[in-house]
């Protein structure tokens, strides 16, 4: 496609909840140049975050493997970008193979961060020498000049319609005006940012014995189908109030389902961060991740962290083998961050 007018390309993080976060940085460029369509290249497995921002015009799903340089693949690709004129490139990733994308593809203004030595690949370059801020002001600031000062930025936005959002109910079982409850148990960082799943049932007793009606579903993706038949497990009477949807939705359906939920408890993740994205009512659970680095931002937030003095480590698994940062945040303190929240939906 050959376009008349000058296109912005943004190149997508690798992980759902940073692309979340890179929201704003549209919002800003939207607001810049209200006429000028933006396409984001993203692994397809982020694709449909992108897909639910207003601010997109076309997601382009990139066919390179995880990890790999493809050298020859890159070129060929960027031989196709070329043909659709665009004028910037954003490039969000830190490493040097998503610089060389938009350098081959001749796109004259790219810009991005340093991260590994990208000096000519990038030519508009934002060096990250400050103390770690928090991501979403991270990426918002490549809207501006690299010399200008942090401003504050707009918190992510998604979106979703109400016709999937009406199969996403279907696909729960979810009768009209039923009061929905996500959990999402898993966390693809790895088992350290997992609550446990004993705590998770337990939280699940203590709703359905205040609302007896109550639908709770838990999302994730096919790595966390084994976490929510823990949760199921250990909900003793509650069970049947719950669903395990864990690799059972596209992450378009996860999307639509959390833009129906009266509230969500999440781990640290991808599907925390769309859900506040979403503005809807959050609980987020924080142990070896700094709940400062990658807050909820919607209207009804409320983050639960121990703070203990060894976190946040940013570990995978427990480097202590306690995992205390989990294990001693209790359903009940959950519970009373979450139970405010139900009652003002009512």
């Amino acid at each position: 496609m050959n376009d008349a007018v000058v296109r912005t390309l943004v190149i997508s993080p690798n992980w759902i909840g940073d692309a979340v976060m890179a929201q704003p940085l549209l919002q800003r460029l939207k607001l810049r140049a209200p006429g000028r369509p933006i396409d984001v290249l993203a692994p397809p497995s982020v694709a449909p975050v992108w897909r639910a921002m207003a601010e997109v015009d076309q997601v382009l799903e990139t066919p390179f493997r995880h990890g790999a340089l493809q050298l020859k693949q890159r070129w060929q690709y960027a031989r196709l970008l070329r043909q659709r004129g665009y004028g910037d490139a954003y490039v969000l990733p830190n490493t040097l193979k998503y610089a060389l994308i938009p350098w081959l593809a001749g796109i004259a203004r790219r810009v991005g961060y340093k991260g590994e030595a990208r000096h000519g690949l990038i030519n508009v370059m934002h060096r990250d020498d400050t103390p770690p801020r928090p991501m979403v002001a991270f990426y918002a600031a490549l809207a501006a000049d690299p010399r200008a000062p942090l401003q504050a930025a707009p918190r992510p936005r998604l979106q979703a319609s109400a016709g999937a959002m009406l199969a996403a109910a279907d696909q729960a079982a979810l009768a009209p005006g039923q009061v929905l409850v996500v959990f999402a148990p898993g966390a693809e960082f790895g088992g350290a940012k997992r609550w446990p799943a004993a705590h998770f049932g337990a939280l699940a007793q203590a709703l359905v014995a205040a609302h007896p009606a109550i639908r709770i579903a838990m999302l994730g993706s096919p790595k966390d189908q084994a976490a929510g038949a823990e949760v199921l497990d250990a909900a003793g009477a509650a069970r049947a109030s719950l669903i395990n949807l864990a690799g059972a939705t596209s992450l378009d359906e996860a999307i639509a389902l959390l833009a129906r939920a009266d509230a969500v408890v999440a781990n640290d993740s991808g599907l925390l961060h769309i859900a506040s994205a979403l503005n809807r009512p959050v609980v987020a659970l924080y142990g070896p991740t700094d709940p400062d680095h990658a807050p909820p931002l919607a209207d009804v937030a409320a983050t639960v962290s121990l703070r203990l003095a060894c976190a946040p480590c940013r570990q995978r698994e427990c480097p202590l083998g306690h995992h205390d940062c989990m294990q001693q945040m209790t359903s009940e303190r959950v519970w009373s961050a979450l139970r405010p929240m139900l009652l003002r939906q009512a």
